[in-house]
């Protein structure tokens, strides 16, 4: 199991109030939806991070040659992509 650490933290009545809702539909304990809402946060933002490092190596004028180039074949029968 994965250690945990406990946090003791503060939500406006509203909110609190809906989290649980949303967790009692769900099934699940309100630690358990507070818990996976910020591992959804995390992997967000790790994903908006993984996206700009990305763009930061990107050689657009490489892409744009690649996009304008002449030549190959036009595609043949059989190249369709199956259903």
């Amino acid at each position: 199991m994965t250690p945990v650490s406990t946090y003791p933290l503060r939500l406006p009545k509203s909110v609190k109030a809906a989290a649980e809702q949303v967790a009692r539909d769900e099934g699940i304990s309100l630690n358990q939806f507070v818990a996976t809402a910020v591992a959804e946060k995390l992997s967000a933002l790790n994903t908006v991070r993984f996206f700009a490092e990305r763009r930061e190596r990107a050689d657009l004028q490489a892409f744009r040659a690649l996009l304008t180039r002449t030549g190959g074949a036009e595609p043949q029968s059989g190249d369709e992509i199956p259903a």
